[in-house]
């Protein structure tokens, strides 16, 4: 059974940063693309950043410049260095990976991690 762990949320004052985690275990399929995704009270679940196997990246706008998604194939992990975070990247963030080649990774999703931004 695939399992996606995620780890490093918190809170953090404007203009700081955070590290977010997310490893996933039990897969018998190779991993294609992971990716984060957030959803803020209120609001519907947006994509912010996907990673494929190549090593290919695609963000939100609303992150490009300040988040940067890799990844580590040998541990099947992937991690997301969110920078100069403001108080509109307040959300509950959720790891998610596909099979295929995709930029909207959505076979497995981890069980969420709180992100806060304090003005």
């Amino acid at each position: 059974q695939v399992q996606l762990v995620e780890s490093g949320g918190g809170l953090v004052q404007t203009g700081g940063s955070l590290r977010l985690s997310c490893a996933a275990s039990g897969s018998s399929f190779s991993i294609n693309a992971m990716g984060w995704y957030r959803q803020a009270p209120g609001k519907q679940r947006e994509l912010v950043a996907v990673i494929i196997r190549s090593g290919r990246t695609n963000y939100a706008d609303s992150v490009k410049g300040r988040f940067t998604i890799s990844r580590d194939n040998a541990k099947n992990t992937v991690y997301l260095q969110m920078n100069s975070l403001k108080p509109e990247d307040t959300a509950v963030y959720y790891c998610a990976i596909d099979k295929y080649t995709t930029f909207v990774p959505d076979d497995y999703w981890g069980q969420g991690t709180q992100v806060t931004v304090s003005s």
